[in-house]
């Protein structure tokens, strides 16, 4: 039998048994046919099973406007799907499994071209997004919470690194836990705006600590944490990886050490996820299903063979020159090889947490446009969805 199928419109719309095929008006004139753009499949003893595969496959290769049909499905023949992803700082061991899968050639067998990009200066990534210049970013949990209280076209859809981390402290200050940085000065990016009060009197409450959150000095050192405590113009910092941050104090010769936000009642947000726009989502899924599945894939790699990972990022970032800076450079990456899960979902009674001490702490009064639910938030699907992170 033979199957004929219209190119523009992804149908079938003719089924016939070879018999007959000589005596159809597309046999007659193929130069005609083929400029209305139809497509003629033939089969010869097939079995069912086999049929419908070649027909799910033809008809994704043929519907797909900007991309080809799923690998998971049938083979990739278009041309590589070009992803500009943009990173949340500069490149470090954070990326590693963006670094594997592109010097490992995954991103290209997945048929992806995935371009890095780092920030300049600070940028409103969603905005970049609308505006053409990216396609994906990473951030933190805790931004795409507040992007999206705040109304902001924003869309997560996979988790990648999850470290520990919280609050950074000197030692030797009269700090040995949560509840005596009542009063402290805090360092912490976004200052003098609540976020940096709210996590260090989250954990002094929860160690039973009773202090005015006007008491904490604040102070600016934008994200180099441990400089602020060097300096001594902060006490304590926040938000620090504890895989990159201690390495990086040791190295420096800060006695440093931290508290946990898991520890402390604060969610645990020292997390990198991927985002794009709601539209954005929409309009690349299938090729974002497969980022994803690149990623995982370059995490396998990287938890069977951590001695190759180290390898593949200092060649991709190049070795530091220093003894010292390589002495950090190693001990970071050994820190961050355990971080990268390999489940990349995460679940709305999360985000709903999350959502609830924002605004408990007063770091979001603006509910966002979208329906809100039993939790007067705004609903997690609206701005997270594991739809390609299974």
């Amino acid at each position: 039998f033979y199957l004929m199928i219209d190119a523009k419109k992804g149908k079938v719309t003719h089924t016939h048994h070879t018999s007959n095929i000589q005596n159809h008006p597309i046999m007659q004139y193929p130069s005609s046919s083929a400029k209305q753009g139809f497509i003629l499949l033939m089969f010869k003893r097939v079995s069912p099973l086999l049929f419908f595969f070649f027909l799910n496959c033809t008809l994704h290769l043929l519907s797909a406007k900007e991309e080809s049909a799923d690998p998971e499905t049938c083979a990739d023949l278009s041309e590589k799907v070009h992803i500009r992803l943009g990173l949340e700082w500069f490149i470090n061991a954070d990326h590693l499994p963006l670094i594997v899968a592109l010097t490992e050639g995954i991103f290209d067998d997945f048929g992806l071209n995935v371009e890095l990009v780092e920030p300049k200066d600070h940028w409103e990534a969603e905005k970049e997004i609308i505006e053409g210049r990216l396609d994906v970013a990473v951030t933190e949990p805790l931004h795409l919470a507040i992007d999206a209280m705040n109304s902001k076209p924003v869309m997560g859809f996979s988790r990648f690194l999850h470290t520990d981390g919280g609050v950074m402290y000197k030692k030797n200050i009269g700090i040995e836990r949560p509840r005596d940085m009542c009063g402290k000065t805090i360092s912490y990016p976004g200052s003098p705006g609540p976020g940096g009060p709210a996590i260090v009197q989250t954990m002094v409450e929860a160690d039973g600590g009773n202090c005015d959150i006007s008491s904490y000095g604040k102070y600016n050192g934008g994200f180099f944490h441990t400089d602020a405590l060097l300096s001594g113009n902060a006490d304590v910092s926040t938000l620090i990886f504890s895989n990159f941050e201690i390495p990086e104090a040791k190295a420096k010769g800060l006695e440093a050490d931290f508290f946990s936000l898991k520890d402390y009642g604060v969610p645990d947000f020292c997390q990198l996820v991927l985002f794009t726009t709601p539209e954005r989502f929409q309009s690349l899924k299938i090729s974002l299903r497969k980022l994803v599945l690149a990623m995982r894939k370059a995490t396998g790699i990287i938890h069977r063979q951590p001695d190759l990972a180290r390898k593949l990022f200092i060649s991709f970032v190049g070795e530091a020159e220093k003894e010292a800076e390589k002495a950090v450079q190693d001990e970071t990456i050994t820190a961050t090889l355990p971080a990268f899960p390999n489940d990349n979902s995460m679940s709305a009674d999360y985000y709903y947490r999350l959502m609830d001490w924002l605004t408990s702490t007063g770091q979001v009064t603006v509910l966002g446009e979208s329906d809100t639910n039993e939790h007067n938030h705004v609903d997690v699907s609206a701005y997270w969805t594991n739809e390609v992170a299974w």
